[in-house]
């Protein structure tokens, strides 16, 4: 054999040993990995922290007043926080109730924490589609080597007289550049998992929707507290002058000796009784105030004030059944609930997918020789069939892990479609319910204005005392703050109403447009 064309043999078997990603190592090589299915959470809720109305049976100041229904607006978790924006200017700004929703929708802690959610679910949806999806990578490999034979195993050649091998080999050259395509090209667990991530990914759309319709009932709830408070505390104020008028004019007939010192003593404690209960309400007004600030957005230390006054406009009439059709069509927590299912089911689908076989192609196309000038264009194809023969329990295991997803899942489903139904029959009554009080409430605020001056009269004709004087003020003190909490229960039983059928901005936009409510 001659000389050199063993040295190029040699060559060539070296090259194959201490260049295993040369030659065809480089190029595709068959690939048995099997996607693993994505198991989900026990739980598919979300608890960002409620935002809810309360109302509750309430006994009356006096034995005249009708108030026996307060509401309240309870915000809990990220709907309380917001991310403060621009400056605070040295004036006060007017701050509509649409001006404030805008904000919140914009700046509430709770909108940016699920639309962050769902940035993070559209990219496990993009993670999945990638897994089917093929991979294409360029690798360039260029290598100059020189050897030792010894290291081998080629040392001489006994039994051939008068030959030996070359102790040395080299210096030799090697270069390789191309593409190298891997492609999943039947794999139903993988399908499986893009399709629990793209229910994944609309869940959480829907729950960026409900969020936005809980930052309006917050809001548009917190605003209506601050404006029932702001007419609390100018009732108050009024209330004030109209004691202080009842003492000077107490006084003034004392000191001409028309009546007794416990006149005087009587209107003065009533008047010091108003003051006290308009210390208490501009306190509440103020911090009220900082809360509503604080889930909109303002610039720290802004102050503002309301540019919404509460008005009674009578609801548009509507029945139980189509609130009822409304929200099970509307509530996005619900729809994000059914798609929690859907998830659940996709991703069982994906774990009994593991007993079906898998289909993978890797292909290369690559330019190879000793160098760029000396290559020549070599490619490969390999197809792979994975396909389970026993594997220790673990796919029954995850398809076990997948059936209590699924089942919570349903249950979760169950028990929204319930709470919707409650919500709506609940904010259907009190609409109901706060319509006849606020009725009620104005009647009896005119009755009460008109006791007090038949009182005031009498008292200055001499023919009553300062007793049925502050009754009768007390009496129109207690009307007024039932008109106004009649009428804040009303229009947050309304805000609660809109917000139980799914339609909270289009509810808002129809108190708006009724007037100022």
């Amino acid at each position: 054999m001659p000389r050199s064309l063993l040295s190029l043999m040699l060559m060539a078997v070296s090259g194959v040993l201490l260049f295993p990603s040369a030659t065809p190592g480089q190029q595709a090589q068959p690939s048995s990995d099997r996607s693993i299915p994505a198991q989900l959470p026990l739980s598919g809720t979300t608890q960002n922290g409620p935002v809810t109305t309360e109302q509750a049976t309430a006994p009356g100041v006096s034995g005249l007043s009708v108030n026996t229904l307060e509401s309240s607006i309870q915000i809990q978790g990220p709907f309380q926080g917001s991310t403060p924006t621009g400056l605070a200017t040295k004036d006060p700004i007017p701050l509509e109730m649409g001006d404030a929703i805008r904000r919140g929708l914009s700046y509430n802690l709770g909108v940016i924490g699920a639309s962050q959610t769902e940035r993070d679910a559209r990219a496990l949806r993009r993670a999945a589609l990638a897994e089917l999806l093929p991979d294409v990578n360029g690798a360039v490999t260029a290598a100059v080597e020189k050897t030792s034979l010894a290291t081998f195993g080629f040392q001489s050649a006994r039994g051939i007289p008068g030959f030996e091998f070359a102790r040395v080999l080299g210096p030799f050259n090697f270069f390789e550049a191309g593409a190298i395509v891997s492609q999943r090209v039947l794999d139903f667990t993988a399908l499986r998992n893009y399709r629990t991530s793209k229910e994944l990914a609309q869940a959480t759309a829907h729950n960026v929707r409900d969020s936005r319709d809980l930052v309006v009932l917050a809001v548009g709830g917190s605003y209506l507290q601050v404006v029932a408070t702001a007419a609390r505390v100018e009732s108050a104020r009024a209330q004030v002058d109209t004691a202080r008028a009842i003492y000077e004019q107490a006084l003034r007939q004392h000191t001409a000796g028309v009546n007794a010192r416990i006149d005087v003593s009587r209107s003065q404690v009533e008047l010091q009784t108003q003051r006290l209960r308009l210390i208490s309400l501009e306190t509440d007004f103020a911090t009220q105030k900082l809360a509503l600030g604080r889930i909109i957005g303002l610039p720290l230390g802004q102050e503002f004030t309301l540019a919404t006054t509460m008005e009674y406009h009578p609801a548009a009439p509507m029945s139980l059944q189509d609130s009822l059709m409304l929200a099970f069509a509307n509530r996005a927590d619900l729809q994000a609930a059914k798609a929690q299912v859907r998830a659940a089911e996709e991703a069982r689908k994906a774990a009994t997918s593991q007993n079906l076989p898998a289909l993978a192609v890797n292909g290369s196309y690559l330019l190879a020789g000793v160098n760029p000038a000396q290559s020549n264009g070599v490619f490969s194809v390999f197809a792979t069939v994975d396909f389970p023969i026993w594997r220790s329990g673990r796919i029954e295991a995850d398809v076990l892990e997948a059936d209590a997803a699924l089942s919570q899942r349903r249950a979760e489903y169950e028990d929204t479609y319930g709470r919707v139904d409650t919500e709506v029959r609940n904010a259907f009554l009190r609409v109901t319910a706060t319509s006849e009080q606020v009725a009620v409430a104005e009647s009896n605020r005119s009755l009460a204005r008109e006791t007090l001056r038949q009182a005031r009269d009498r008292f200055g004709a001499g023919v009553a005392d300062t007793v049925e004087v502050v009754q009768a003020q007390e009496a129109v003190a207690s009307a007024e703050q039932d008109y106004i909490a009649g009428l804040y229960a009303h229009y947050l039983a309304r805000l609660a109403l809109a917000r139980a059928t799914g339609d909270t901005q289009q509810g808002v936009a129809t108190l708006l447009s009724t007037g100022n409510p």
